[in-house]
């Protein structure tokens, strides 16, 4: 898959050809490369689990390289292609078979889920932090007040607190603001620094 392609079109692509193993993959905003790159996952799967390799371009030897899943060193929200100079140009996955009406089903299932708990109804770039060991991260936020805060136009969603959404004309200054005053309150309140998912370029 080139990397380009989001992961929601490509889970919907294996489902309709009754490929399974991309269902938690239904819904997550972004691309297939950012999804390597930051080893998305979601309801208990990630992408470590289905693939088997990544074609990158290395700009250290400007040269494009094939890296098979151990070579990717895939973590939790992590993997090679952040910590060097390495840009996903696509990915090769390995699904099982199944009945495309099964994995619809599930794809469905986990989008109702999404929509009941997550702020869907407004642009946002998925959850913003990393689990905290022992801690619900979301939890923190909202027990710290700041569900609803404003900076400009990125508000803490008032149905997750792990999510910013852009109420209106957010720029990424607000959100950056946003994080910044959501860290810096729970290192206050709570002695913790909690980690960054979303990712600064």
């Amino acid at each position: 898959v080139g990397a380009g392609k989001g992961i929601t079109a490509t889970a919907s692509l294996a489902q309709k050809y009754g490929l399974s193993g991309l269902e938690f993959a239904y819904g997550i905003p972004g691309s297939v490369g950012g999804a390597v790159a930051m080893n998305a996952g979601a309801y208990g799967g990630e992408i470590a689990d289905v693939i088997v390799s990544a074609e990158c371009y290395d700009a250290e030897t400007d040269s494009v390289v094939t890296l098979d899943r151990e070579s990717l060193s895939l973590g939790y929200r992590d993997s090679v292609i952040r910590h060097r100079p390495l840009t996903v140009l696509s990915a090769k996955f390995k699904l099982e078979r199944g009945e495309p009406d099964e994995i619809l089903a599930e794809m469905n299932e986990l989008m109702g889920r999404r929509r009941s708990k997550q702020p869907l109804e407004y642009p946002s770039a998925g959850s913003v932090f990393k689990r905290y060991p022992g801690y619900f991260t979301a939890q923190l936020i909202d027990e710290a007040g700041l569900k609803g805060t404003r900076i400009g136009g990125a508000e803490v969603s008032t149905k997750h607190a792990g999510f910013i959404v852009n109420v209106g004309g957010a720029t990424a200054s607000d959100v950056k603001s946003l994080v910044e005053l959501i860290t810096t309150t729970i290192e206050e309140k709570n002695g913790i620094k909690i980690e960054r998912e979303l990712i600064y370029i």
